[in-house]
Protein backbone atom coordinates (compact mmCIF):
# COMPACT_ATOMS: atom_id res chain seq x y z
CA UNK A 1 0.00 0.00 0.00
CA UNK A 2 3.03 2.53 0.95
CA UNK A 3 4.63 1.46 -2.15
CA UNK A 4 1.86 2.18 -4.72
CA UNK A 5 0.93 5.67 -2.36
CA UNK A 6 4.56 6.65 -3.07
CA UNK A 7 4.30 5.97 -7.05
CA UNK A 8 0.88 7.59 -7.04
CA UNK A 9 2.35 10.58 -5.76
CA UNK A 10 5.21 10.82 -7.90
CA UNK A 11 3.20 10.87 -10.73
CA UNK A 12 0.93 13.18 -10.14
CA UNK A 13 3.73 15.59 -9.45
CA UNK A 14 5.03 14.35 -12.56
CA UNK A 15 2.12 15.12 -14.55
CA UNK A 16 1.69 18.47 -12.95
CA UNK A 17 4.96 19.67 -13.77
CA UNK A 18 6.33 20.13 -10.58
CA UNK A 19 8.75 17.10 -11.04
CA UNK A 20 11.28 18.70 -12.87
CA UNK A 21 14.48 16.86 -11.82
CA UNK A 22 16.07 13.04 -12.98
CA UNK A 23 16.51 12.10 -9.86
CA UNK A 24 12.56 12.27 -8.66
CA UNK A 25 11.72 10.64 -12.01
CA UNK A 26 14.53 8.49 -11.60
CA UNK A 27 12.89 7.32 -8.01
CA UNK A 28 9.50 6.10 -9.90
CA UNK A 29 11.24 4.15 -12.02
CA UNK A 30 12.97 2.25 -9.31
CA UNK A 31 9.77 1.51 -7.26
CA UNK A 32 8.57 -0.20 -10.48
CA UNK A 33 11.29 -2.49 -10.77
CA UNK A 34 12.01 -2.62 -7.29
CA UNK A 35 10.93 -5.90 -5.18
CA UNK A 36 7.73 -5.99 -3.46
CA UNK A 37 8.30 -4.75 -0.23
CA UNK A 38 7.47 -2.34 2.23
CA UNK A 39 9.17 1.06 2.13
CA UNK A 40 10.48 3.57 4.32
CA UNK A 41 7.05 6.04 3.22
CA UNK A 42 8.45 8.90 4.99
CA UNK A 43 12.31 8.44 3.79
CA UNK A 44 11.23 8.48 0.22
CA UNK A 45 9.02 11.58 0.43
CA UNK A 46 11.56 13.43 1.76
CA UNK A 47 13.86 12.40 -1.07
CA UNK A 48 11.70 13.23 -2.97
CA UNK A 49 10.56 16.60 -1.80
CA UNK A 50 14.70 17.48 -1.92
CA UNK A 51 14.41 16.71 -5.17
CA UNK A 52 11.78 19.12 -6.35
CA UNK A 53 12.77 21.61 -3.92
CA UNK A 54 16.15 21.91 -3.26
CA UNK A 55 16.70 23.99 -6.46
CA UNK A 56 16.09 27.73 -6.05
CA UNK A 57 14.97 27.84 -9.27
CA UNK A 58 12.32 25.44 -9.25
CA UNK A 59 10.89 27.16 -6.05
CA UNK A 60 10.71 30.58 -7.90
CA UNK A 61 9.16 29.38 -10.96
CA UNK A 62 6.38 28.25 -8.83
CA UNK A 63 6.13 31.57 -6.93
CA UNK A 64 6.19 33.17 -10.40
CA UNK A 65 3.45 31.15 -10.86
CA UNK A 66 1.34 32.02 -8.12
CA UNK A 67 2.06 35.64 -8.33
CA UNK A 68 0.67 35.67 -12.22
CA UNK A 69 -2.33 34.00 -10.91
CA UNK A 70 -2.90 36.89 -7.95
CA UNK A 71 -2.76 39.41 -11.06
CA UNK A 72 -4.89 37.65 -12.89
CA UNK A 73 -8.10 36.90 -10.72
CA UNK A 74 -7.41 40.63 -9.08
CA UNK A 75 -7.94 42.01 -13.18
CA UNK A 76 -10.95 39.83 -13.67
CA UNK A 77 -12.58 40.26 -10.66
CA UNK A 78 -12.05 44.50 -10.49
CA UNK A 79 -12.64 45.14 -14.60
CA UNK A 80 -15.06 42.39 -16.27
CA UNK A 81 -18.89 42.61 -15.44
CA UNK A 82 -21.93 41.20 -16.92
CA UNK A 83 -22.99 41.76 -20.34
CA UNK A 84 -19.53 42.83 -21.31
CA UNK A 85 -17.21 42.07 -24.47
CA UNK A 86 -13.79 41.14 -23.14
CA UNK A 87 -10.61 41.12 -24.90
CA UNK A 88 -8.64 38.37 -24.21
CA UNK A 89 -4.62 38.63 -24.47
CA UNK A 90 -1.70 36.02 -24.88
CA UNK A 91 0.54 33.93 -23.04
CA UNK A 92 0.81 32.47 -19.86
CA UNK A 93 -0.67 34.83 -17.56
CA UNK A 94 -3.34 34.84 -19.38
CA UNK A 95 -4.54 31.36 -18.75
CA UNK A 96 -5.05 32.42 -14.97
CA UNK A 97 -7.36 34.88 -16.41
CA UNK A 98 -9.53 32.85 -18.26
CA UNK A 99 -9.57 30.32 -15.28
CA UNK A 100 -11.43 32.90 -13.66
CA UNK A 101 -13.35 34.36 -16.45
CA UNK A 102 -14.87 30.40 -16.62
CA UNK A 103 -14.90 29.91 -13.32
CA UNK A 104 -17.53 33.53 -13.02
CA UNK A 105 -19.10 32.78 -15.64
CA UNK A 106 -20.15 29.52 -13.90
CA UNK A 107 -20.67 30.76 -10.54
CA UNK A 108 -22.14 34.30 -11.15
CA UNK A 109 -23.88 33.55 -14.43
CA UNK A 110 -22.03 36.09 -16.31
CA UNK A 111 -23.42 37.06 -19.75
CA UNK A 112 -19.71 37.84 -21.65
CA UNK A 113 -18.36 37.08 -25.14
CA UNK A 114 -14.77 36.65 -25.26
CA UNK A 115 -12.45 38.40 -28.35
CA UNK A 116 -9.45 36.54 -28.07
CA UNK A 117 -5.54 38.27 -29.43
CA UNK A 118 -4.39 34.67 -30.96
CA UNK A 119 -4.66 30.81 -32.11
CA UNK A 120 -3.62 30.04 -28.58
CA UNK A 121 -6.13 32.52 -26.60
CA UNK A 122 -8.73 31.71 -29.28
CA UNK A 123 -8.45 27.97 -28.17
CA UNK A 124 -8.18 28.62 -24.40
CA UNK A 125 -11.70 30.40 -25.10
CA UNK A 126 -12.93 27.30 -26.66
CA UNK A 127 -11.34 24.91 -24.06
CA UNK A 128 -13.46 26.74 -21.41
CA UNK A 129 -16.60 26.97 -22.56
CA UNK A 130 -16.76 30.52 -23.34
CA UNK A 131 -18.46 32.22 -26.00
CA UNK A 132 -16.08 33.05 -29.06
CA UNK A 133 -16.62 36.33 -31.31
CA UNK A 134 -14.27 38.48 -33.25
CA UNK A 135 -14.14 41.71 -34.15
CA UNK A 136 -15.84 41.88 -37.07
CA UNK A 137 -19.30 41.13 -35.06
CA UNK A 138 -17.55 43.31 -31.84
CA UNK A 139 -15.53 46.32 -32.94
CA UNK A 140 -15.39 47.40 -29.53
CA UNK A 141 -15.20 46.12 -26.70
CA UNK A 142 -15.53 47.53 -22.82
CA UNK A 143 -12.04 45.70 -22.29
CA UNK A 144 -8.93 43.84 -22.96
CA UNK A 145 -7.08 41.96 -20.32
CA UNK A 146 -2.88 41.00 -21.86
CA UNK A 147 0.12 40.14 -19.85
CA UNK A 148 3.03 41.50 -21.12
CA UNK A 149 6.93 40.90 -21.13
CA UNK A 150 8.07 44.18 -19.29
CA UNK A 151 6.29 47.14 -18.14
CA UNK A 152 8.01 50.78 -17.32
CA UNK A 153 7.40 53.12 -14.63
CA UNK A 154 4.86 55.16 -17.11
CA UNK A 155 2.85 52.44 -18.31
CA UNK A 156 4.58 51.30 -21.53
CA UNK A 157 5.02 48.03 -22.67
CA UNK A 158 7.49 45.52 -23.95
CA UNK A 159 4.61 42.55 -25.57
CA UNK A 160 5.55 40.28 -27.99
CA UNK A 161 7.64 37.17 -26.66
CA UNK A 162 5.17 35.18 -27.78
CA UNK A 163 5.11 36.68 -31.48
CA UNK A 164 1.26 37.83 -31.05
CA UNK A 165 2.17 41.68 -30.75
CA UNK A 166 -0.10 42.42 -33.97
CA UNK A 167 -3.21 41.16 -33.09
CA UNK A 168 -2.89 42.13 -29.28
CA UNK A 169 -2.21 45.63 -30.32
CA UNK A 170 -5.10 45.66 -32.35
CA UNK A 171 -7.39 44.07 -29.75
CA UNK A 172 -6.14 46.65 -27.25
CA UNK A 173 -6.72 49.73 -28.96
CA UNK A 174 -10.48 48.56 -29.92
CA UNK A 175 -11.14 48.45 -26.06
CA UNK A 176 -12.35 50.96 -23.86
CA UNK A 177 -9.97 49.91 -20.91
CA UNK A 178 -6.65 47.75 -21.49
CA UNK A 179 -5.80 45.97 -18.40
CA UNK A 180 -2.28 44.30 -17.99
CA UNK A 181 -1.48 41.23 -15.29
CA UNK A 182 1.94 40.71 -15.07
CA UNK A 183 4.27 38.91 -12.21
CA UNK A 184 6.84 40.79 -10.26
CA UNK A 185 9.69 40.12 -12.43
CA UNK A 186 8.06 42.11 -15.26
CA UNK A 187 7.87 45.16 -13.26
CA UNK A 188 10.92 48.23 -14.27
CA UNK A 189 11.75 51.27 -13.37
CA UNK A 190 12.80 51.36 -17.58
CA UNK A 191 12.50 49.33 -20.17
CA UNK A 192 15.03 47.13 -20.51
CA UNK A 193 16.34 46.33 -16.86
CA UNK A 194 14.60 43.18 -16.78
CA UNK A 195 13.76 41.99 -20.17
CA UNK A 196 17.03 41.33 -22.16
CA UNK A 197 15.39 39.95 -25.31
CA UNK A 198 14.78 43.65 -27.30
CA UNK A 199 11.66 44.62 -28.43
CA UNK A 200 9.89 42.45 -31.06
CA UNK A 201 8.98 43.78 -34.61
CA UNK A 202 6.83 42.21 -36.70
CA UNK A 203 7.73 41.96 -40.63
CA UNK A 204 6.78 41.29 -43.52
CA UNK A 205 9.00 38.33 -44.41
CA UNK A 206 10.56 39.60 -47.98
CA UNK A 207 11.50 43.24 -45.79
CA UNK A 208 13.34 41.86 -42.79
CA UNK A 209 16.91 42.55 -43.75
CA UNK A 210 16.34 45.98 -44.61
CA UNK A 211 13.85 46.66 -42.03
CA UNK A 212 16.35 45.47 -39.31
CA UNK A 213 19.09 47.54 -41.25
CA UNK A 214 17.31 50.72 -40.80
CA UNK A 215 16.14 49.98 -37.19
CA UNK A 216 20.50 49.00 -36.14
CA UNK A 217 21.81 52.06 -37.87
CA UNK A 218 18.86 54.82 -37.20
CA UNK A 219 18.70 53.51 -32.91
CA UNK A 220 21.64 51.48 -33.16
CA UNK A 221 21.68 47.83 -31.44
CA UNK A 222 20.94 44.80 -33.37
CA UNK A 223 17.55 43.86 -34.84
CA UNK A 224 17.60 39.98 -35.54
CA UNK A 225 15.61 37.74 -36.70
CA UNK A 226 13.55 35.42 -34.81
CA UNK A 227 14.40 31.51 -34.99
CA UNK A 228 12.42 28.91 -33.90
CA UNK A 229 13.05 26.26 -31.59
CA UNK A 230 11.01 23.60 -32.90
CA UNK A 231 10.95 24.01 -36.58
CA UNK A 232 14.25 24.77 -39.12
CA UNK A 233 13.59 28.25 -40.02
CA UNK A 234 12.42 31.58 -38.29
CA UNK A 235 9.15 32.00 -36.22
CA UNK A 236 6.49 32.74 -38.63
CA UNK A 237 3.32 34.51 -36.54
CA UNK A 238 -0.37 34.05 -36.67
CA UNK A 239 0.23 36.61 -39.59
CA UNK A 240 2.52 34.77 -41.83
CA UNK A 241 5.19 37.29 -41.02
CA UNK A 242 8.98 37.11 -39.48
CA UNK A 243 9.44 38.46 -36.23
CA UNK A 244 12.63 40.84 -35.12
CA UNK A 245 13.70 41.48 -32.10
CA UNK A 246 15.61 44.79 -31.59
CA UNK A 247 18.05 45.03 -28.58
CA UNK A 248 18.70 48.57 -27.75
CA UNK A 249 20.92 50.60 -26.13
CA UNK A 250 20.53 53.01 -23.21
CA UNK A 251 17.36 55.15 -22.73
CA UNK A 252 14.96 55.79 -25.20
CA UNK A 253 11.93 58.00 -25.94
CA UNK A 254 9.99 55.68 -26.86
CA UNK A 255 6.93 57.50 -28.09
CA UNK A 256 9.16 58.72 -31.32
CA UNK A 257 10.98 55.33 -31.36
CA UNK A 258 7.58 53.39 -31.80
CA UNK A 259 6.29 55.91 -34.62
CA UNK A 260 9.71 55.74 -36.20
CA UNK A 261 9.92 52.21 -36.80
CA UNK A 262 6.09 52.03 -37.96
CA UNK A 263 7.05 54.21 -41.01
CA UNK A 264 9.73 51.85 -41.97
CA UNK A 265 8.03 50.48 -45.21
CA UNK A 266 7.47 46.12 -45.01
CA UNK A 267 7.14 46.94 -40.79
CA UNK A 268 4.07 45.62 -39.88
CA UNK A 269 3.48 46.56 -36.03
CA UNK A 270 6.28 46.85 -33.65
CA UNK A 271 5.56 45.14 -29.78
CA UNK A 272 6.09 48.94 -28.13
CA UNK A 273 2.86 49.70 -26.56
CA UNK A 274 3.14 53.40 -26.00
CA UNK A 275 0.62 55.32 -23.92
CA UNK A 276 -2.47 52.26 -24.29
CA UNK A 277 -2.40 50.71 -20.75
CA UNK A 278 -4.80 52.14 -17.93
CA UNK A 279 -3.85 50.16 -15.25
CA UNK A 280 -1.05 47.39 -14.46
CA UNK A 281 -1.82 44.43 -11.80
CA UNK A 282 1.56 42.59 -10.46
CA UNK A 283 1.46 39.44 -8.38
CA UNK A 284 4.61 39.94 -5.95
CA UNK A 285 6.91 37.39 -4.16
CA UNK A 286 4.98 38.37 -0.80
CA UNK A 287 1.39 37.50 -2.33
CA UNK A 288 0.01 40.55 -2.36
CA UNK A 289 -1.09 42.52 -5.56
CA UNK A 290 0.32 45.75 -6.59
CA UNK A 291 -1.56 48.21 -8.56
CA UNK A 292 -0.19 50.62 -10.88
CA UNK A 293 -2.14 53.47 -12.80
CA UNK A 294 -1.30 55.21 -15.64
CA UNK A 295 0.63 58.97 -15.33
CA UNK A 296 -2.09 61.63 -16.33
CA UNK A 297 -0.93 64.13 -18.42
Amino acid sequence: MRRRWVEICCRTLITSGFLLSSPARGLLLSLRSAPRRVLNTAGVCSSVTSSIFSSSSTSSIIMAEEAKKLAAYAAVDNHVQNNQVVGVGSGSTIVYAVDRLAERVRLEKLNIVCVPTSFQARQLVLQHGLPLSDLDRHPELDVAIDGADEVDAGLTLIKGGGGCLTQEKIVAACAKQFIVIADYRKDSAALGEQWKKGVPVEVIPMAYVPVSRRIARRFGGEAALRMAVSKAGPVVTDNGNFILDWKFEGAQNWKEVNMHIKMIPGVVETGLFVGMAERAYFGMEDGSVRVRDAPTN
